[in-house]
């Protein structure tokens, strides 16, 4: 069939002396694969440039758009550079096969299209020529661009409309998460690998133990398990890999409904930014288009998974305007996210303080005085309460602390078999990959050195992996004989029988306190008046009501009792400061805050008593300063000090300093000296005062 070529009477010699572009563009990489009529067909359209009078070397293909959607410019590095090329006037003829090849969006199409009326450049397609700056060309060409757009709304909307009729009966082919496969029959199954299923189900198991993600993750870590992943993309594509579990793997594994055999659509929402970007955000569980409990087999019930959401929930920090209950954290108050105030209704936080070298807890009601800008609502020392509620917790527990004993140790005995099945199940697997490559090097030619040698190598590293992972094997399976062995479970047994020494035992970390608590009390509603209110709802409804006596305060706890400051106040009467510290150190004494005694805590002490030192005792029985007593004596000061030192006058020191007082002068005292005689009595032995 002869070709018909579209008519030259557009075509001018301003044209001509232009260049002629031709966009070629695929909307995937499937399409360019495996629909290529349709691309030679594109750049078919050179013969039409040739026909019209471009010469061969002023036809430029842009072709670097092949696989991407015209459904925007954004990322189409081919249209960017047609569109600049126009603008700049380089451009005297622009063809597409169609103007679906050019733009599906009707803003990048009528864009191109005034620029091209602006620069007085043509446009060619398969039917015909066009000029922009022609109005019934310019109609004509807006008219292919709308049915262009509308095309791909149809397309889209055809291709949503099957999917989402096959979501609402659970027929739509997903990606499953790992631990499930797709049959022959595209039927949803377990994965036939029983170590992938033995970990999952350990997943889950474990973190309905311990009740936090995080503490799944540090378990896994602890007992030396790994987590399979299967590869999505890339060389290794389907292949199985087994890596460390991670907390945001783990997050993912328990928020997704397909481990408890539902299926589910439209749990998000794809929007697009103004800068022409997608982004994703969660919806309700009210708002998902489809969600079919019990569709498939899972690893764990649809009430598992919904108790493992509330978990959750209840573990986030700062869930909803109120601060939930959270999981046990560390630090040693007993009631971490369990205590509500009794006068405003909002839960407490807890605050620390070091007293003694040792972390005490305050709660603290503060939401409402953060937010108001007003004084806290109420905070109460917890040290007092969480003895308080110790005590209350093993009176309860007593009865059954054997039973209790004896289901954590078959817990501890379930545990470390499961786990060592694990275990056991990755040195299967490790010694298989061994046997494999071990199977591929026997088979190759030894003559052939090049990949001979790199099948050696990797026979060695599965070897080296295989070793160490018998050798981890064996480290856990030691560790877990020494855990379930006889002695230590006649140890748990005879703790069971005196569970207050299990509380208090220093192996005995604080989370696992908590969590002991949190079995048997659902919260505490705290009020702090004259006195202290305890309302503890147990599990199962009960309330218990605890009266405790108003705290004491700091300055109250550090005091100095009355005895010992009665006893400072009776050896001032004889003796200095430094003195009473000896004695009372002697005694085993301590000060207000448990420190030995020194002479700067006595002083402290005599002046906040108001005790009168010694000076004020000294004068009160008539004792004489220095100065005084030379006025007495009619001599020197300095002589009254060499008198005391030689034994002539009493005296009675009163300061660290050996400051004295000293006795009034009798008849017998020292008078001047004549000549070289001291006029009075010669002392037989020294008169100084110590006491």
């Amino acid at each position: 069939m002869q070709a018909v070529y579209p008519s030259v009477e557009k075509v001018t010699a301003s044209h001509l002396g232009r260049d002629a572009y031709l966009y070629v563009r695929q909307s995937s990489l499937r399409q360019v694969a495996e629909h290529g009529e349709s691309t030679q067909r594109q750049y078919a359209l050179r013969e039409r440039a040739l026909a019209l009078g471009w010469p061969t070397e002023r036809i430029h293909v842009i072709d670097c758009d092949l696989g991407k959607s015209g459904a925007s410019a954004q990322d189409r590095e081919g249209f960017q550079k047609l569109v600049a090329e126009v603008g700049l006037g380089h451009a005297g003829l622009v063809m597409g096969l169609e103007v679906s090849r050019l733009a599906r969006n009707s803003s990048d199409w009528h864009r191109l299209l005034e620029i091209c009326a602006l620069t007085a450049t043509l446009i060619l397609d398969e039917d015909g020529l066009y000029d922009p700056a022609h109005f019934n060309d310019r109609l004509l060409l807006g008219l292919k661009g709308t049915m262009s757009e509308a095309e791909l709304h149809f397309l889209k909307a055809r291709m949503r409309g099957g999917a989402l009729n096959k979501a609402r009966r659970g027929a739509l082919k997903m990606r499953l998460p790992t631990g499930f496969l797709y049959d022959e029959k595209d039927h949803v199954i377990l994965d036939p690998d029983r170590q992938v299923q033995t970990s999952i189900r350990c997943f889950f198991a474990t973190f309905l133990r311990t009740g936090s993600a995080t503490a799944t993750v540090k378990d896994f870590r602890r007992q030396g398990l790994l987590f399979p992943r299967r590869i999505h993309k890339g060389l290794h594509k389907g292949e199985l890999h087994w890596s460390d579990l991670t907390h945001t793997r783990a997050l993912t594994c328990l928020h997704n409904p397909r481990y408890a055999g539902a299926f589910f659509y439209g749990r998000t929402r794809t929007v697009r930014r103004p800068d022409g970007r997608y982004s994703s955000c969660s919806l309700a569980r009210e708002e998902w288009f489809a969600l079919l409990p019990d569709a498939h087999e899972g690893y764990i019930s649809w009430e598992q998974f919904e108790a493992n959401e509330r978990r959750l929930r209840d573990n986030a920090n700062g869930y909803g305007y109120d601060r939930h209950k959270r999981p046990p954290r560390e630090g040693p108050a007993l009631l971490q996210g369990l205590v509500i105030c009794g006068r405003c209704g909002h839960r407490m936080s807890v605050r620390y303080h070091a007293r003694r070298k040792r972390l005490v807890p305050d709660y603290t009601c503060m939401r409402d005085g953060i937010e108001h800008g007003r004084p806290f609502c109420q905070i109460v020392p917890g040290a007092a309460i969480d003895d308080a509620i110790a005590r209350m917790l093993l009176s309860l527990m007593s009865t059954t602390s054997v039973e209790v004993a004896l289901a954590v140790q078959d817990e501890l005995l379930a545990r470390s078999e499961e786990a060592d099945c694990l275990r056991l199940q990755e040195v299967e697997r490790t010694r298989y990959e061994s046997d494999l490559a071990r199977r591929r090097l026997m088979n190759v030619d030894p003559a052939h050195r090049l990949v001979a040698d790199a099948l050696e190598a990797d026979w060695n590293a599965k070897l080296r992996t295989l070793e160490e992972a018998q050798r981890t094997y064996e480290q856990h399976r030691q560790n877990d004989a020494l855990l379930v062995d006889e002695a230590l479970r006649s140890e748990l047994l005879a703790l069971a029988t005196d569970l207050p020494r299990l509380w208090r035992r220093p192996e005995t970390s604080d989370r696992e306190r908590k969590r002991m608590v949190r079995l048997m009390i659902e919260d505490v509603t705290l009020v702090r008046n004259g006195h202290i209110t305890l309302q503890v709802r147990l599990r199962g409804g009960a309330v218990k009501q605890l009266d405790l006596p108003r705290p004491a305060r700091t300055w109250e706890v550090h005091q100095t009792p009355a005895e010992v400051v009665r006893e400072v106040d009776r050896l001032l009467e004889d003796h200095l400061e430094a003195d009473i510290a000896e004695i009372l150190n002697s005694r085993g004494l301590t000060s207000g805050h448990g420190l030995p005694w020194s002479r700067s805590i006595i002083h402290n002490i005599r002046r906040q008593y108001k005790l009168k030192s010694r000076f004020e005792r000294l004068r009160a029985r008539g004792m004489l300063t220095i100065e005084e007593m030379a006025d007495r004596l009619n001599v020197h000061h300095m002589t009254v000090k060499a008198w005391n030192r030689h034994g002539l006058l009493i005296a009675y020191p009163y300061s660290a300093k050996n400051e004295c007082l000293y006795e009034p002068p009798g008849p017998d005292a020292p008078r001047k000296m004549q000549g070289k005689r001291l006029i009075g009595r010669t002392p037989a032995q020294p008169r100084v005062s110590t006491t």
